[in-house]
């Protein structure tokens, strides 16, 4: 190995080394901000190392300078864009957008290589088989759930035949690659395989509900890097093998956690059918109930003079964008005395860390997240409890059999002496059953948008506590 190779390794473990050590400050709220920064200058080490390695293999033309130089700079443009541009509220979209283009890059990679040299040995064609399916199922079912997220075809589609025909679907590409692998040199056989690869990409997001989302975007997280390490495989690239792994090892535990929050399987996760967004009937909570509605005045005096405040935050504050709006009504209350802190449910909002990331754009102290572990037994000693926006990881139901959420572990929120909840209607949540916790005797329904109420009552506590 001459000089210059071992100068191009070892930029590249340096860049490798850098995406471990962001990843591992990612680990805390404090910190995620500079594991970003530490991953993307590890990114861009890993880029700079590979373009000067490209230059040096003497392979290059002005013609393919010209189409890499205009690819690094499109594609910069757009993620500049994207990271500044693009609404909190959106944030899940982009990043199913994301996973599709990493999964979708990975397979064209693939199949480049296998296009121009179809005699390679039975690992390499593998890991070019493997990079293919995973890539192109990543591909379409990324763009199928963020146009899910977005509110086109949110509800479960299931049809006579969807999982027979997903299932056809990935017997084909297995015998496909298995063609491949066992010598077929032909890249007619292998986009055969990328085809029905797409096929089955759609057809195993098309059932799935939208309160599964969150776990559904992890999973192709984990996709699309375990998609990036095959390309490396491909490639004989070590860089995208470690960025790879890395990717499809944190989305793959993280799918887990996401999977075990739900007390649900990631197969039956898979199989969709969950999350029909208010269309199934209606559960009724043993004995029934009343609802009191209450007014702006009324919320405001209570969390003005109580001791404790949990703010329980759910998709309802995203969809609103009324972050900023909460934040200042807890600074309000700060100011009193009163100790706020924030409950965060693993799959509260549309994707892992929602909620977290858009309280932190709010400038809410990263101390004052809670996960629910941590946040349950503060419950049962706190004078108010204040929903915004989350229904099914509330709703009491989840402790009785025979309901869509049975067995779901979910905040304890009616452990708290009293409950604001604010939302606009009383319209079921995901998994289409009422929530018992808007009847309970202590529940007050302040029924607003989130954005528009919680400004009403930063005023109304302004004026009525001076």
């Amino acid at each position: 190995m001459t000089g210059f190779e071992q100068g191009v390794r070892f930029f590249s473990l340096f860049g490798a080394v850098c995406f471990v050590l962001g990843l591992h400050l990612m680990n805390s709220p404090a910190t995620a901000r500079r594991g970003n920064q530490v991953s993307a200058f590890g990114m861009f080490v890993a880029i700079v190392a590979t373009i000067v390695d490209v230059a040096h293999g003497g392979s290059m033309n002005s013609t393919r300078w010209i189409v890499l130089i205009l690819g690094s700079l499109v594609g910069a443009a757009v993620g500049l864009y994207s990271a500044r541009k693009i609404a909190m509220t959106a944030m899940p979209q982009l990043v199913s957008l994301f996973n599709a283009v990493g999964g979708g890059a990975a397979a064209l990679i693939a199949i480049a290589d296998y296009n121009l040299d179809p005699h390679l040995p039975a690992g390499t064609a593998t890991a070019t088989i493997l990079d293919t399916v995973i890539g192109c199922a990543t591909f379409s079912g990324s763009l199928l759930a963020a146009a899910k997220l977005q509110g086109y075809l949110s509800q479960p589609v299931t049809f006579a035949g969807s999982r027979y025909a997903s299932t056809v679907a990935l017997a084909l590409a297995v015998a496909g690659g298995g063609w491949v692998i066992a010598g077929a040199h032909s890249i007619g056989v292998l986009v055969g395989v990328a085809v029905v690869a797409l096929a089955f990409g759609i057809l195993m997001v098309l059932p799935i509900g939208g309160a599964d989302m969150p776990v559904v975007i992890s999973l192709l997280n984990a996709f699309t890097g375990t998609a990036v390490a095959m390309a490396g495989f491909v490639l004989g690239n070590p860089i995208l093998v470690v960025a790879g792994a890395l990717v499809g090892a944190s989305g793959s535990i993280l799918t887990k956690l996401m999977a075990d929050a739900m007390n649900r399987s990631i197969f039956n996760i898979i199989a969709g059918g969950f999350g029909t967004g208010g269309s199934a009937p209606i559960e009724a909570g043993p004995g029934g109930g009343t609802v009191r509605a209450t007014a702006a005045d009324d919320v405001a005096l209570q969390l003005a003079y109580a001791q404790k405040v949990i703010v329980v935050p759910g998709y309802g504050l995203a969809a609103a964008q009324a972050q900023h709006e909460l934040r200042e009504l807890a600074a309000l209350l700060e100011e009193r005395g009163v100790d706020v802190s924030y409950a965060i449910h693993p799959v509260a909002g549309r994707m892992p860390g929602h909620m977290n990331v858009l309280l932190a754009e709010a400038n809410v102290p990263y101390d004052q997240l809670k996960e629910m572990d941590e946040i349950n037994p503060e419950f049962d000693r706190t004078d108010v409890a204040l929903v915004v926006g989350a229904n099914d990881v509330t709703n009491p139901a989840a402790r009785r059999p025979g309901n869509a959420v049975s067995g779901m572990p979910i905040l304890d929120v009616d452990h708290a002496k009293s409950i604001i909840v604010i939302k606009r209607s009383m319209a079921s949540g995901y998994a289409g059953i009422d929530n018992d916790l808007y009847t309970d005797p202590k529940t007050s329904m302040y029924f607003s948008d989130a954005k528009k109420g919680l400004a009403t009552l930063v005023a109304a506590t302004k004026t009525l506590v001076a």
